[in-house]
């Protein structure tokens, strides 16, 4: 007598498609560009030159300030990275804390954002006998507002900078209310309201830049040649972009997500533009579309766990990712073998390509960091399946990492040069204090925000029901308490930024902008369940519109 078999309940994800078809699918061949390529590296090298020359006579040292910060905002600073090195060792080595020259609130951001841990004292004399920030500060908009980004490069302890970010927001705030009565122009006040939105240390720099150029422009004493050139190099890596995009698009196309991954979120488009804000320059092409194919296959592997894999079936696939090889697949439910052998194929073809390099090592690392946020989601649901309540301490054990920013620093790293040693991919691995800030950055914001929608569905508890729980405290509570973890996590980024050495920064910035993502990401939704209207914009400036020259 044949036994029936009890049919599958699975849960429902209610994502919704693509919103972008087969947009990104192709893309137009650029007609000859050597003419613009002539005029980019003519254009530098008179950039570079000025740069020599302010570096070589102390009265121009505020300019060359003011240069750096033009360079790295307008989008263009990979272009001059060691001039730009050079120019700042040389100003900290000269002065070390002992700047005297003015735009101190400058000079303190740029030689922090660039590893130099300059102190705080200098903000000390722009306070009163009683301890207030003198009122002569508020007479100076541009000023206040440099002092307000300056703020966002403190570490734990600094208070001076605690209370200046309390004083030029207030103070901010009152001016992009009535710009005419402090002699603001509209323009400064629209950057003014971008900046109180996000300060520039917490600004995916591809973004910033797009805001950036049309601000520039308006200022009569823009550098013409700088403008231009900014203008020409976003066109020439958009093209680059959308070159990447279409090839992501038609590899996934390939697999028709909306039939054979069905329940998981499809948002190849989306998540190419995370792997954007970790890194936008030209060099890190390879490695861009490695680390997007990663993170799509995640952001499926998570939905199969969150949502429609039973226990049974996600222990199977557990121990097939565990066991790394393709004989596994015919074990796997048949929904699952698509995506497992793409997972394989995925990292085969990037072990193939480093290994030519003598540098297949750096794919192994990436493997046991899949392999280790794989465990971890397989906790996650071993919960859920027990109907286990943990302690917040062992929720933020396993949610921390399921959060999935130790796993993609690791793999950011393949592919990035000659910096990225086996002695980084050891310490990505390690958990450092600078990885695990960022996990808490993104963790926090992603519960705080969709902790509501999860729990309508069968879910493990989010670190805001878990706090609830074992402290007895109301929702708000927990949400300030959280915003505050969040600004301390972000303090704990610039101090490791600041005093790791233990990898060069061009690695640790990976991290920085991974943080970057999550604060854009997840600031007021999840914009990758729900692509609204912001988030669309983003990608349309990012790859659909030009920049005019």
């Amino acid at each position: 007598m044949e036994v029936k078999q009890k049919p599958i309940i699975r849960q429902s994800s209610n994502f919704h498609p693509s919103v972008w078809g087969d947009q990104f699918l192709n893309y137009d061949e650029q007609e000859d560009q050597s003419t613009v390529e002539k005029m980019i590296e003519i254009l530098k090298e008179e950039i570079r030159k000025e740069i020599v020359v302010a570096l070589d006579d102390e009265t121009k040292h505020v300019g060359l300030l003011k240069l750096v910060n033009d360079i790295q905002r307008l989008g263009i600073a990979y272009c001059f990275e060691q001039e730009i090195e050079q120019a700042l060792h040389h100003i900290y080595t000269a002065y070390g804390d002992n700047w005297n020259h003015g735009c101190d609130f400058l000079w303190f951001r740029l030689l922090r954002q660039q590893g130099f841990y300059v102190s705080c004292d200098i903000f000390n004399k722009y306070k009163d006998n009683v301890g207030s920030f003198k009122e002569s500060l508020t007479s100076d908009v541009e000023g206040m507002l440099e002092l307000y980004e300056a703020t966002y490069m403190r570490v734990r302890g600094e208070v001076v900078l605690d209370d200046a970010l309390v004083f030029t927001k207030k103070e901010l705030q009152k001016v992009t209310k009535d710009p005419p009565s402090w002699n603001c122009t509209l323009s400064l006040s629209k950057h003014i309201e971008e900046a109180l939105e996000r300060p520039i240390r917490k600004r995916l720099p591809r973004l910033d830049s797009l805001r950036y150029i049309p601000f520039y422009e308006q200022q009569d004493s823009h550098n013409i040649s700088l403008l231009r050139l900014a203008k020409l190099e976003f066109n020439r890596l958009q093209f680059l972009h959308k070159k990447e995009l279409s090839q992501l698009s038609k590899w996934w196309k390939a697999f028709d997500p909306p039939k054979n991954i069905h329940y998981a979120r499809d948002r190849l488009v989306e998540l190419y533009f995370w792997i954007l804000g970790v890194y936008f320059e030209p060099q890190y092409s390879s490695s861009r579309i490695f680390l997007t194919k990663v993170i799509t296959l995640t952001a499926t592997f998570d939905d199969t766990y969150d949502i429609y894999g039973t226990y049974e079936e996600l222990k199977i696939f557990t121990d097939a990712i565990q066991r790394w090889s393709i004989t596994c697949i015919d074990a796997l439910p048949d929904y699952m073998k698509l995506t497992y052998k793409i997972l394989m194929d995925c990292y085969c073809e990037m072990e193939e390509i480093m290994a030519n390099e003598g540098k297949a090592y750096q794919v192994g690392y990436a493997k046991e960091a899949m392999k280790e946020s794989i465990r971890y989601f397989m906790i996650e649901a071993r919960w859920l399946n027990e109907g286990y309540a943990p302690t917040l301490e062992e929720h933020e054990l396993v949610t921390f990492m399921t959060a999935g920013l130790k796993m993609l620093t690791t793999t950011s790293f393949v592919s990035m040069g000659e910096t990225a040693t086996e002695e980084a991919f050891k310490w990505a691995l390690s958990f450092p204090p600078l990885v695990k800030a960022s996990c808490v950055i993104g963790r926090i914001m992603d519960d705080v925000i969709g902790h509501k929608e999860e729990q309508k569905r069968k879910h493990v508890m989010s670190t805001v029901e878990c706090y609830m729980k074992e402290h007895g405290v109301e929702e708000e509570y927990v949400y300030a308490l959280f915003k505050q973890r969040v600004e301390d996590a972000w303090k704990d980024t610039n101090f490791e930024l600041l005093t790791c050495k233990d990898v060069p920064m061009v690695l640790k910035t990976r991290v920085l902008n991974l943080s970057r993502v999550m604060e854009l990401v997840y600031k007021y939704d999840d914009a990758l369940k729900n692509v609204g209207e912001e988030m669309k914009d983003y990608i349309k400036s990012c790859f659909v519109k030009a920049m005019s020259v």
